[in-house]
């Protein structure tokens, strides 16, 4: 695919640079009426699956959790996000950009995530009104 094929799929969309796989099971946590729904339709457009919520009880591999600043401890939320994935399963943190009602601060974020074992990868804007930080868990060496 040509990078000029890439961007014209990035406009179409949203949940083309999240890194998704046709697939792949994606966990939604914390979904709201707030949420983004292109993205949302986007990462199953990708997947060709629905998005499962907590009641799935197998693992998943990856998840996207949405996440205000009134949601509660976002520490307590990356670790039950962690719970049914895989090492090195991406979790895909998705808060309100500056200035939006639940605006969770980058310093947040990123002592949420050290706390939780968690190493945020990269940043992307996932909408209109949404930011996603890329969170992974570490590898443990020698697991087969």
């Amino acid at each position: 695919m040509s990078a000029t094929a890439d961007h014209a799929e990035e406009r179409t969309n949203p949940a083309a640079k999240l890194g998704f796989q046709p697939g792949q099971v994606v966990q939604e946590l914390g979904y709201d009426e707030d949420a983004e729904q292109e993205l949302r339709e986007g990462i199953e457009a990708i997947t060709g699956q629905e998005l499962v919520d907590e009641s799935y009880d197998d693992v998943a591999d990856a998840v996207v959790l949405w996440f205000r600043e009134d949601d509660g401890d976002l520490t307590d939320a990356l670790v039950d996000a962690t719970a049914m994935i895989d090492p090195g399963a991406p979790v895909w943190l998705l808060t309100p950009k500056t200035g939006r009602e639940g605006y969770v601060e980058p310093s947040e974020i990123g002592e949420a995530a050290q706390t939780a074992g968690l190493a945020q990868t990269s940043t992307v804007n996932a909408g209109r009104d949404w930011s996603g930080s890329r969170l992974v868990t570490p590898k443990t060496a020698g697991k087969k």
